[in-house]
C-alpha cells in the first residue's frame, strides 16, 4: 500500500550525501522533512495570494483570508474536533501549552490545588506547569513510569484526588516512542473533575487523532513534526474551556472594541490569536495535512510499524546495546545506548558516514534521571525511510562501534 521510491521522489532534501555518502535521515522525531507540495504551497501563496488576513475588503486580503481559514477546517476534520473556531493557530506545541498554563490555568488554579504530570515528558509540558505552579501556589505531582517506560497507572490513580485540577501528559513519549493510554488517562482524570491537557506533538504525525472520541480537553500539535513548516502549530480546547479562558496577548484581532477606559475581545478563535498570523505557515499547514491524508494514516501506521520492527531486530543483534522504552505499544522511535559509549561519540561517528540521528537528553532530562543515564542515541522513523536505510545504518553503527570500543 505504500509505493515508497513515489514517497521519496517528493521529498527534495532526502537525495543529496552528506560527508560523500548518502543521507539517511533519522530524526524525524525532532522535525520531519517537507514533499514538494508543501513546499510548493508556500511559493504559491507569496507568488499568488499574499495579504494581511481578516482585514481587508480587497481581492488578495478576501482570498489570503480564505486560505489562512481554510487551513483551519482541514486541520478541525483532521482532528475531528466538533467546531473549527476550537482550533487555535500557535507557534508550536510549547506554545499551546504555555497558552493553556497562562490562561486558563491561570484562572482556575488556586493554592493547593495538584496539578499532574509524568516522568516521560518533554521539558515543554513541565516547566509551564512548575511556573504555573508556584504562581498559584498549587503543588506539581508526577506520575511514575515502569522500567519499560510504560506509565504506572496505578499510581496515577493513587495521585488522583479533588485536588486535582489538570493532568498534563504526552501521547506519545518523543523520548521513548511509548504510546500511552491516553483514552484511559483522559477518563480517569475527569471521574475526579480535573481536565487533560494532550502533547500530541509525536502522536499527530504517526496516527489518526480523534479529540472528541479521547474526550480531550486540550490537544497540541505542531506542523514541522508533520511534514509541515515550522513555527506553527495548533491547540485545540473544548469550546466551553476556551471561552472560560481569558485571553492572552493583547493586541489586533484578538478585540472585539478598544476604548482608553475599556477593551471587549473579540469571539474564538480570534481571542487567542493576537497579531498578523503565520498565515504562509497555515496554508502549508494544510497542505501538509493534504499529503498525509493522501498516503493514509492507517498505510503510514502500518509502515511505520513495519519499519520499528525490523530495526528492533537489526539493532538486538549487537552486543551490548539496550534499548530504553520496550512497552509493546510504539511509535517508530529507537532510543538505545551501548557500553558505556558517550551517545556523542556514536552520534558524531554516524554523522561522518551520512545518518543522522539525536542524541542527547531530548529534552527529557528527568526521564535521563529515572534511568540513570546522561542521554541516548535516538532514531526515529518517517514514511519516506526504508530498510534498506536502516541496513546501511546498523552497519554504520557497527563501524562506528568498532573505532569506540
Amino acid at each position: 500500500m505504500i509505493d515508497i521510491k513515489k514517497i521519496r521522489s517528493q521529498f527534495p532534501i532526502l537525495h543529496q550525501e552528506v560527508n560523500g555518502r548518502p543521507l539517511i535521515y533519522f530524526d524525524n522525531a525532532a522535525s520531519s522533512q517537507k514533499p514538494q507540495a508543501v513546499i510548493d504551497s508556500i511559493t504559491h501563496y507569496y507568488s499568488t495570494t499574499h495579504a494581511n488576513v481578516h482585514r481587508g475588503v480587497h481581492y488578495l486580503s478576501q482570498k489570503a483570508t480564505e486560505s489562512f481559514e481554510e487551513a483551519r477546517t482541514k486541520i478541525q476534520h483532521f482532528l475531528n474536533a466538533a467546531h473549527n473556531h476550537e482550533i487555535i493557530f500557535t507557534s508550536g506545541t510549547t506554545d499551546s501549552i504555555n497558552l493553556v498554563a497562562q490562561t486558563w490555568a491561570k484562572k482556575h488554579l488556586k493554592s493547593g490545588d495538584e496539578v499532574i504530570v509524568s516522568y516521560l515528558e518533554h521539558h515543554s509540558n513541565i516547566v509551564p506547569w512548575q511556573m504555573a505552579c508556584e504562581s498559584a501556589g498549587a503543588h506539581l505531582k508526577v506520575i511514575p513510569i515502569h522500567p519499560s517506560g510504560e506509565l504506572d497507572l496505578e499510581a496515577y490513580d493513587k495521585l488522583l484526588n479533588g485536588k486535582t485540577k489538570l493532568v498534563a501528559v504526552n501521547h506519545v513519549s518523543n523520548t521513548l516512542g511509548i504510546v500511552n493510554p491516553i483514552k484511559r488517562i483522559i477518563r480517569m482524570a475527569h471521574s475526579v473533575g480535573a481536565i487533560v491537557c494532550v502533547d500530541g506533538a509525536q502522536s499527530a504525525p504517526h496516527m489518526a487523532i480523534d479529540v472528541q472520541g479521547l474526550d480531550a480537553d486540550f490537544y497540541s500539535i505542531s506542523a514541522h513534526k508533520m511534514y509541515g513548516p515550522t513555527g506553527i502549530g495548533v491547540l485545540y480546547g473544548k469550546e466551553a474551556l476556551l471561552n472560560d479562558s481569558p485571553p492572552w496577548r493583547g493586541g489586533g484581532e484578538m478585540i472585539s472594541r478598544v476604548t482608553f477606559e475599556k477593551t471587549s475581545y473579540n469571539t474564538l478563535p480570534h481571542k487567542f490569536e493576537a497579531g498578523t498570523p503565520h498565515v504562509e505557515g497555515a496554508v502549508a499547514f494544510g497542505a501538509a495535512i493534504d499529503w498525509i491524508l493522501g498516503v493514509g494514516l492507517d498505510n503510514i501506521a502500518a509502515y511505520e510499524h513495519q519499519l520499528l520492527v525490523y530495526a528492533n531486530e537489526k539493532l538486538a543483534a549487537i552486543p551490548g546495546l539496550r534499548v530504553y522504552g520496550t512497552g509493546p505499544d510504539k511509535a517508530s522511535v529507537i532510543s538505545f545506548l551501548v557500553d558505556d559509549i558517550h551517545p556523542y561519540d556514536i552520534g558524531t561517528l554516524l554523522d561522518k558516514m551520512g545518518v543522522a540521528v539525536r542524541t542527547g537528553h531530548h529534552c527529557t532530562e528527568p526521564l535521563m534521571d529515572f534511568f540513570g543515564i546522561a542521554g541516548t542515541v535516538r532514531a526515529s522513523f518517517a514514511v519516506y525511510n526504508t530498510t534498506a536505510e536502516i541496513d546501511s545504518f546498523v552497519e554504520a553503527l557497527k563501524k562506528a562501534l568498532s573505532m569506540l570500543l
